[in-house]
């Protein structure tokens, strides 16, 4: 049963975390103290719950919380060795824990514990960074938090990176301030207390409320300047077609050094930024809170070329572009870098501003490349209270160093599950609402890619996609694949909403099984055009960005047994399957200097689920081979030399290992997925 305390604590910072505007995803912490029975001496405990590391308030349970018992937390003020020797005091943290389970303690910890109140909220409001990150914050705080009387409200808290000895700090402002309800801590965010939850969610909102409310009335009405001529947003449709003709060129730049998942905004507050005269200086300061400059990098890079510039000046541009950040980058590492310093992690931009168009941000998945995005619209929105006071002054490379670069930080690195084998891979799946095509995506899905679930049936195309997740995961996209203004669409789509592609399955496909005589050239050019044609437009609309993108990929054909064995009753089919089935072999010659590896699948006999059975295909290779319609599965199985029905995951297991890790020298191959059928092997 939840504590009291512990309960009020977790809808306290639901509430808060629900808000952007009180703080950032998995950004800031909060904490309740209370009492409780201790279990081994029966008598009362007072314990300490506070949101534990890498959680996020808006979605915080009881199992986001760490537990700890106060007076051994506050016990350890003892045995503290100094400022030098603090990132000790977190491993000592453990040694307070206090049942089974919960989090893991934070570096905030001591900031909770410490200061004497019984509930504590520490966040990163955009109106609060703007005050911590002006030149003059600690005036400011004066002006806008004094209580008229010479007393303050909101006390102004120096730069320091977060520790056990920020939390002392906090913990005598508090002592020496017994009218003060919170702290503007320099550089980084807010932090605010009180005697009940109530009280502590009330104080943390005024001191947001009241430095927006400050900045609203007292600031500058364009702190970013004037808007420069030719650098204004494009209209919407010109935009969003420039940032899909953009995105496999800078997600190949966001990947030089590993493999990044993208995520693409045209907001206004984006463009506004963009479009203004000191956006160029402004970016170059890069962000100050930590939690944004974790996610963004130190700063971001920005396209220096007007909105109407062509692609092919934009592109040679984002190239030149990198190779100058690169070198930046390295001697920003090499600057602060001693011998205790772990490793560059990358010397790649995470967050990519193109004006008129919108901005581009990476991370290894899906959802951290959004939340990269979030967060550098933060730092916008930071920056532009900043200017409208004062000076923006982010705190030093130095200490943003200090802090991207913690061994702290490292750990917390290190400790991060192995990734899924697809990871950070874009899979384009067609015909993938139901049947061989859903399995596939189904599949590789639950190996960590994101996938675009393509099919005629935008309804059914979402529906399926809605079953792997949310759009961190999968989305549908409608996609006639034999009209190629339609395939390019879905793929234009596929790059916008996940910055790229890596592979692409071509399933999309329809049977209709008749003799050579009753055949009409229009079953012919239906078949050819859905499969031939439609697999052909596919990998041609894929490969231009596969190839801009330098990362390699996979193109997979869902062929047939019957590309290779003669069946009755079933020419157009068979023959368009052959067509597909030489296309692997065509273009895994031509794809190969690409790093694109090429290869088949040849199922047979996969009745269940699949769409073309159930359309009618089932019934006529039923009455072909003179058994039942719902026994044509075993009927299959029993010619086969294994005598195993094939189902449509069985053909998703082939994807995953054709695609995976394993056979990364193999291209142009077709790989039978039949149970055996001697009459299909290839030779």
């Amino acid at each position: 049963m939840t504590n009291q305390a512990a309960a009020e604590l977790i809808a306290r910072s639901n509430r808060l975390g629900a808000d952007p505007k009180n703080t950032n995803y998995a950004g800031g912490n909060t904490s309740a103290k209370g009492t409780e029975t201790d279990p081994v001496t029966g008598e009362p405990v007072e314990l300490l719950w506070v949101k534990g590391s890498g959680g996020d308030l808006g979605t915080l349970t009881e199992q986001g919380l760490a537990v700890l018992r106060l007076d051994r937390m506050r016990s350890l003020v003892n045995v503290y060795p100094g400022v030098d020797r603090e990132d000790e005091m977190v491993a000592a943290f453990d040694y307070c824990l206090h049942g089974k389970g919960g989090a893991a303690p934070s570096i905030d910890t001591a900031m909770h514990g410490l200061v004497d109140a019984a509930h504590v909220d520490h966040l990163h409001p955009d109106s609060g960074i703007a005050i911590a990150t002006a030149a003059d914050g600690e005036e400011l705080t004066g002006k806008i938090f004094g209580d008229g009387a010479g007393g303050q409200r909101v006390v102004w808290v120096p730069w320091r990176r977060p520790g056990f000895q920020l939390g002392l700090d906090i913990a005598e402002i508090k002592r020496a301030n017994p009218q003060a309800i919170g702290c503007i801590l320099g550089g980084h965010g807010i932090t605010a207390w009180g005697d009940t939850s109530e009280e502590a969610e009330r104080n943390s909102l005024w001191i947001i409320d009241t430095a927006a409310a400050y900045i609203a009335e007292h600031g500058a009405s364009e702190p970013f300047g004037s808007v420069v001529e030719g650098y204004e947003p494009l209209d919407p449709a010109e935009r969003r077609a420039k940032a899909a003709a953009l995105a496999a060129t800078i997600r190949g730049v966001a990947s030089h050094d590993k493999p990044m998942v993208g995520h693409f905004t045209d907001a206004d507050v984006v463009l506004d930024f963009l479009a203004s005269e000191r956006a160029p200086e402004l970016a170059a300061l890069g962000t100050s809170c930590p939690d944004h400059f974790l996610r963004t990098k130190v700063k971001p890079m920005l396209l220096d070329l007007p909105a109407g510039a062509s692609i092919e000046e934009s592109v040679a541009r984002l190239h030149e572009l990198h190779e100058a950040y690169r070198a930046d980058y390295q001697a920003y590492y090499d600057a602060h870098a001693d011998a205790s310093s772990p490793a560059i992690r990358g010397a790649d931009p995470l967050i990519v501003l193109v004006p008129g168009v919108g901005m581009f941000s990476y991370g290894a998945n899906k959802q951290t490349a959004r939340v990269a995005g979030e967060f550098y619209v933060n730092a916008i929105n930071v920056m532009r209270g900043a200017e409208a006071l004062s000076t923006y002054t982010p705190i030093s490379d130095a200490e943003k160093f200090r802090i991207e670069y913690w061994a702290l930080e490292e750990a917390k690195l290190q400790r991060m599950p192995t990734p899924k084998t697809h990871q950070g891979r874009i899979a384009f799946v067609t015909g993938a609402a139901s049947g061989i095509g859903k399995a596939i995506a189904t599949r590789l899905a639950a190996e960590g890619a994101c996938v675009v679930v393509a099919d005629l049936d935008l309804e059914k195309a979402q529906a399926a996609a809605a079953e792997l997740g949310g759009t961190d995961v999968a989305i549908g996209v409608a996609a006639n694949v034999a009209d190629a203004s339609g395939v390019q669409a879905a793929i234009d789509a596929t790059l916008l909403a996940f910055g790229g592609i890596d592979l692409v399955v071509n399933n999309a496909g329809l049977s209709l099984s008749k003799p050579l005589l009753e055949t009409t050239e229009a079953d012919w050019d239906l078949q050819h055009d859905v499969m031939a044609k439609g697999s052909f437009l596919v990998s041609k609309a894929a490969a231009k960005a596969l190839i801009e993108q330098q990362m390699g990929g996979d193109v997979i054909y869902i062929s047939s047994k019957n590309s290779v064995f003669a069946g009755p009753n079933n020419i157009a089919y068979s023959a368009t399957k052959a067509d597909q089935a030489h296309q692997v072999r065509l273009l895994a010659v031509e794809l190969g200097e690409h790093g694109v590896r090429v290869n088949g699948i040849n199922p047979d006999g996969v009745v269940r689920g699949s769409g073309i059975f159930a359309a009618g295909w089932g019934a006529n290779r039923a009455a072909t081979y003179g058994v039942k319609e719902e026994d044509l599965g075993q009927y299959y199985a029993n010619r086969t030399i294994l005598k195993r029905e094939v189902v449509p995951e069985n053909v998703a297991d082939a994807v995953y290992v054709l695609t995976g890790p394993e056979l990364s020298r193999t291209t142009g191959l077709h790989i039978p997925v039949d149970s055996g059928v001697a009459a299909a092997f290839l030779r």
